[in-house]
């Protein structure tokens, strides 16, 4: 099973600032709840996640596979647990910038979908509270 999901957010902080954090593979991590650290090994950098369901510390090396320079990252991360996509796309506007952001996770362990379905949404309020503190 795969859990996928995807918004749009308006935010009034300008397109440079939130490059800025989505560039940033370890900033990127900080607004994840359930990552508890982060360590760079060369072009990977590795997410500490607490998952319930496997009750232990997973490693899940990301590193970035598309990159349009201010305008759009995507992100892949591998795990024994989980694989994850990640991707961002910043359109300037008048007052700020949208970003559309999309997430799919595909589980390799029980449960581990039906928690990402239950929390994406989540995480995504969390990514959308830290960057509109970035604003005016």
């Amino acid at each position: 099973m795969t859990v996928r999901v995807e918004r749009t957010f308006e935010l009034d902080v300008p397109a440079a600032d939130v490059w800025e954090f989505i560039a940033d593979p370890t900033k990127r991590a900080s607004a994840i709840s359930v990552v508890t650290g982060h360590e760079r090994r060369g072009d990977v950098t590795v997410w500490f996640v607490e998952l319930p369901v496997v009750r232990r510390t997973i490693e899940v090396e990301t590193r970035d596979v598309d990159r349009r320079e201010g305008e759009y990252v995507e992100f892949v991360g591998k795990s024994s647990v989980l694989n994850v996509t990640g991707e961002h796309e910043l359109e300037p506007t008048e007052d700020g910038c949208l970003l559309h952001n999309t997430f799919v996770v595909e589980g390799k362990f029980p449960g581990v979908e039906s928690f990402f379905k239950r929390k994406l949404d989540d995480e995504l309020d969390n990514l959308e509270a830290e960057l509109a503190s970035r604003g005016p």
